[in-house]
C-alpha cells in the first residue's frame, strides 16, 4: 500500500498534467483536509518532491488567502541544454541534486529509463566511496561526463 506522501504527491502531480496552465494553486489546510492529514504533511511532500532540481516551481503566499503555486520548470531547448546542464552541476553536486536533475531529464524524456539508471547507479554514493567534498566533484565530473556524451547523440 502507497503511503500518505506518495497518495499527496500523485494527486498534484495529475493536478498539474489536466492543468492548462501548467501551474496549480492549492490551498495548505484544503489539501490536508482532503487527504486527513497535518498540514505540515502537506509541507512536507511539496518540500521535497516538487524541488527544483525535480523539475518545479514553488511558490508559497502566507496568511489569510494564502496559496501554494506549483509549476512544472521547463527545461531549454535540446540544442541548449548541454550548456543549461553543466552550468547547473557545477563545480560539485550532491547525490540528491544529481538524482533529481536526472529525474527531471527521464520526466522530459531527454534520457531513458535505462539511462536514468544508469546515470543514477554512477552518481550513487556507493559507487563513489570517496570522502567529502571530494565526492561531489568527482560526481560533478563524471555526471557532465556522461550527459556529454548521451546528449550528442
Amino acid at each position: 500500500m502507497r503511503n500518505i506522501s506518495d497518495l499527496i504527491e500523485q494527486y498534484l502531480k495529475q493536478m498539474l498534467q489536466d492543468s492548462n496552465e501548467g501551474a496549480v494553486e492549492i490551498q495548505r489546510n484544503d489539501l490536508a483536509d482532503r487527504f486527513s492529514c497535518v498540514p505540515s504533511q502537506i509541507n512536507y511532500v511539496i518540500s521535497t518532491r516538487f524541488t527544483l532540481e525535480k523539475g518545479y516551481l514553488v511558490e508559497s503566499k502566507r496568511g489569510g488567502g494564502g496559496y501554494i503555486r506549483i509549476q512544472r520548470a521547463e527545461l531549454p531547448a535540446l540544442k541548449s541544454i548541454t550548456p543549461f546542464l553543466l552550468g547547473v552541476i557545477g563545480e560539485g553536486v550532491d547525490q540528491g541534486a544529481a538524482e533529481g536533475l536526472i529525474y527531471q531529464l527521464e520526466e522530459a524524456e531527454v534520457v531513458t529509463k535505462r539511462e536514468a539508471q544508469m546515470l543514477k547507479a554512477a552518481m550513487s554514493r556507493e559507487a563513489l566511496a570517496l570522502k567529502l567534498p571530494l565526492r561531489d566533484e568527482v560526481r560533478a565530473r563524471i555526471l557532465k561526463a556522461m550527459l556529454i556524451a548521451l546528449l550528442s547523440k
